[in-house]
């Protein structure tokens, strides 16, 4: 449970002022000593300012993928219109010797708009096989995903 800096500062005073050890107090509270001790010490740290909730976010991502490099990517997406975005970040990568995951070329294209719905043929299944299986080890999956429409 997050408390506001009121309350971490009202915390901090019951147990201060208690007669009871700290221990005893943050039991009866129901405050674990860990989270209260980081409370106090950011408390004698800086104050009342130091109770605030800090933001959870990193100040900085790692990997995270340039503005300039989205910007190139989408620039070679338009370039290579018939290319898909797995394709793209293979032939991306190759060229311009930058590593860029088929994920993050997906997501920067989608982001511009630029993903558009592949064309499907709708197949209905049958209710039985055709051709029926005499072993286990005959039983196939067909994958429809890789099947490229021409035309």
């Amino acid at each position: 449970m997050r408390y506001p800096a009121s309350e971490k500062l009202e915390i901090i005073r019951l147990v201060e002022e208690s007669h009871l050890s700290a221990r005893l107090t943050l039991a009866k509270l129901g405050i674990p000593r860990t989270t209260f001790y980081r409370w106090y010490d950011r408390y004698l740290q800086r104050g009342e300012a130091g109770l605030q909730d800090q933001s959870p976010k990193p100040k900085h991502v790692w990997n995270q993928v340039l503005d300039e490099v989205k910007r190139k990517v989408v620039d070679f997406a338009l370039q290579e219109t018939e290319l898909s975005p797995r394709e793209l970040a293979v032939t991306f990568t190759d060229q311009e010797r930058y590593f860029v995951s088929e994920s993050t070329v997906y997501r920067t294209l989608k982001a511009h708009d630029l993903i558009t719905s592949p064309a499907f043929i709708v197949l209905k299944a049958a209710n039985e096989f055709k051709d029926k299986t005499t072993a286990i080890n005959q039983l196939w999956q067909t994958d429809f995903t890789y099947i490229k429409v021409l035309g």
